[in-house]
């Protein structure tokens, strides 16, 4: 079963990952190397250098083709990838006590086609109990001609390089420090406060985008352990909102299949922001976010935090020494 290859074949009950994991410090490793393995550090310098990569990146686009050309448009996607991938496998990935890989290639198809497939279902569940309250309704066709430009720049490039910083290094670093929960609840309002100067944002779309995006991406890491599965559901979402249905994505309007329009109260639509930002949207990641971190906790992928794991270690190490 699918479900149970490579993405979530986990142990059923207990912590995946204990404090001999995270910290087995022996005097093969140096005191330095200790100081930027504590997690605080490793992610401090992981976010410096994604950051030098993205400014990378922004630099070699100045001399690729316009990106009025899907050429261009393809050009600069890969760049970033690139850049982003190549410092997160050849860095990133070894930093920490417990050095992991959450992009390995045997994990990309199935997660990515769960993610993929959620995220769509999902936002047609969304669009259509928008249309319902009359606050989602097409007016019009516009054809696929745009298909190549909105799978790249809605999809794919914001889907990757976003999941690659909250999740694989944002998340990961503060769940070793702080525990699983701690870990959703920071980055879910740092995803939602990356999203507040975006056009139409408001604070009702910070608090939907943190609910509706921030904790249902976090809690689809938590059991998937990949980055693939998020970025599946990230990229998905994004798609069918813009592409399929028309409505803005983020606030930035997408010409889509067919020519839609949000109107009616904001709670509802989302405004200018678009459905992404409607309390419809809670509604539905509330619900969905718990079951999937209750089956993560069933399976075992839950961490507690660091100075909790540590004092266990402790009680352990003094039970055996008496014994």
């Amino acid at each position: 079963m699918l479900l149970q290859s490579g993405w979530l074949n986990r142990r059923a009950t207990g912590v995946v990952m204990t404090e001999q994991d995270f910290h087995a410090v022996g005097p093969s490793r140096s005191k330095w190397r200790r100081i930027v393995d504590f997690p605080l550090m490793a992610m401090l310098i992981a976010v410096a250098l994604f950051i030098f990569a993205v400014t990378a990146a922004n630099l070699i686009a100045r001399v690729l083709p316009p990106s009025s050309t899907i050429e261009g448009v393809a050009l600069r996607a890969a760049v970033y990838i690139a850049l982003t991938c190549a410092v997160y496998k050849l860095v990133i990935v070894r930093l920490g006590d417990r050095p992991r890989d959450d992009l390995q290639v045997r994990d990309a198809a199935p997660s990515l086609f769960i993610g993929c497939f959620l995220g769509f279902i999902l936002f047609c569940a969304l669009a259509g109990i928008a249309a319902l309250f009359d606050v989602y309704n097409v007016l019009g066709w516009n054809g696929a001609g745009e298909l190549p430009r909105a799978l790249i720049l809605i999809g794919i490039l914001p889907a990757f390089v976003e999941e690659l910083l909250f999740r694989g290094i944002l998340f990961r670093w503060i769940e070793e420090l702080s525990g699983t929960w701690i870990a959703l609840a920071v980055t879910s309002a740092l995803f939602g406060a990356g999203h507040a100067f975006n056009p139409g944002a408001t604070l009702a779309s910070s608090f939907a985008t943190m609910i509706g995006a921030g904790v249902l991406l976090g809690s689809v890491y938590v059991l998937a352990r990949n980055l693939w599965a998020p970025i599946g559901l990230h990229g998905a979402w994004n798609f069918t909102q813009g592409f399929v249905f028309g409505a803005p994505v983020s606030g930035k309007v997408v010409h889509g299949l067919v020519q839609g329009h949000v109107s009616g109260p904001i709670l509802l639509s989302g405004g200018a922001f678009g459905l992404e930002a409607s309390m419809i949207v809670v509604v539905l990641a509330i619900p969905l976010g718990t079951g999937l971190m209750m089956l993560a906790r069933k399976r075992g992928e839950l961490i507690e935090p660091w100075w909790i794991r540590r004092a266990a270690v402790k009680r352990d190490h003094v039970a055996t020494s008496v014994s």
